[in-house]
């Protein structure tokens, strides 16, 4: 019997077959699967190329509920935007796990985007407060746009502060949401786009804190999307310590993401992490217990995420017959 044929799928393509509901549908199953232990997702393994400013993350998973094994392969060079190249360049492989046949490879540059935007949605969906008005927006690249789309599909959010050193990137981020019922404000620093405001987003690549404890009100939820690596830090210590803090993955966010610093350092311990959003998906864990309760979600980006998000890509891509189906066996 011939191996089936391998769909190939272009960003382009990807854009057609995806939007910010589909990605919350599937990164929600993925996170409800990782809460309820139903998934599989060994560790990313990272290939450093400090000489080339970037690295590289392969990526596994396997979600048996969507019949489904696959791997992203991604990059992450800081450089890539001086030469006019994305800083993250992906690629996803969709396995069938009951024959190992390869189903489709698909750019997964557009698929990253869109689901760390989801897991912003997810966490904030299930963390903060339901009457949520105020968002801001720390950082104003490509990230946050796609966790501005999300986070206004799952809360009734109507002021947007954001504070970004390049104001074409806060005016381009405005012109991106007419008729969303939203008022953009372009702050003057962090402290005055977080003061007072309901749900914060940062999305920096800092090795620095630049969200401070002072700022954030009682109740503020925030999603921390830009550590994601060895030696990022967005929050200071004292934030994380006044909060109960949700992580994707508790391995993984303890290497790279939010609370590696601190962790580290020791003004962070490991049993001040409250759970996993899974976990509170799941039922397992509580999440917010109070209205002054302030929540993190320390966001690092899980295999999983991509799995689900790129199998809604496939199936949708067969119904719709987009891609072009490659031979390999041959």
């Amino acid at each position: 019997m011939a191996i089936r044929d391998t769909l190939v799928l272009t960003r382009s393509e990807v854009k057609q077959l995806l939007d910010m509901e589909a990605t919350l549908a599937a990164v929600e199953t993925a996170f409800l699967a990782h809460g309820h232990g139903e998934a599989r997702m060994p560790s990313k393994i990272y290939l450093d190329l400090p000489e080339y400013r970037g690295d590289f993350r392969a990526m596994p998973a396997y979600l048996p509920a969507l019949k489904s094994a696959g791997v992203k392969w991604v990059s992450s060079y800081t450089g890539n935007p001086e030469k006019g190249l994305p800083a993250v360049i992906a690629v996803f492989i969709l396995s069938d796990p009951e024959t190992a046949e390869p189903l489709a490879i698909m750019d997964a540059t557009y698929i990253t985007l869109m689901r760390t935007g989801a897991a912003g949605g997810i966490a904030a969906k299930h963390l903060a407060l339901p009457d949520a008005k105020i968002a801001a927006l720390v950082g104003a690249g490509a990230q946050s746009h796609t966790q501005l789309d999300a986070l206004l599909r799952v809360r009734a959010i109507d002021t947007v502060r954001v504070f970004d050193p390049h104001t074409a990137l806060v005016q381009a981020l405005a012109a991106e949401f007419p008729g969303r019922g939203v008022t953009f404000e372009a702050s003057a620093s962090v402290e005055e786009a977080v003061d007072g405001a309901h749900v914060i987003v940062t999305t920096t690549p800092s090795h620095t804190p630049v969200v401070r404890r002072a700022w954030v009100a009682e109740g503020a939820h925030i999603n921390a999307i830009g550590a994601d690596a060895p030696g990022k830090q967005e929050l200071d210590a004292e934030t994380l310590c006044a909060a109960r803090v949700f992580v994707d993955d508790v391995e993984q966010a303890s290497h790279s993401g939010e609370v590696n610093v601190p962790l580290t350092a020791g003004t962070f311990r490991p049993e001040q992490i409250a759970g996993t959003l899974g976990a509170v998906l799941a039922g397992k864990v509580p999440g917010r217990t109070s209205p002054r309760d302030i929540t993190v979600f320390d966001s690092t980006g899980l295999a999983l995420q991509d799995l689900a998000t790129a199998r809604a890509v496939y199936d949708r891509a067969l119904r719709e017959g987009l891609g072009v189906a490659i031979p390999f066996e041959r």
